[in-house]
C-alpha cells in the first residue's frame, strides 16, 4: 500500500513539475540560440 502512495506522490509531483515549467514557458524565444559555444562541441574545422 505505502508503495502505491509513493507512486502517486511521485507521478503527482511530476505532473506539477511540467505544468510549472509549461507555465513558464523557455527563457529564450524560439528559434534563438546561445552565442555561447557547448563545452560538448567539437572543435571547429579550419
Amino acid at each position: 500500500m505505502r508503495a502505491l502512495i509513493a507512486a502517486a506522490i511521485g507521478l503527482a509531483a511530476a505532473f506539477a513539475l511540467v505544468f510549472t515549467m509549461t507555465a513558464l514557458g523557455t527563457p529564450t524565444p524560439p528559434n534563438e540560440t546561445s552565442p555561447k559555444k557547448m563545452l560538448t562541441s567539437p572543435p571547429e574545422h579550419p
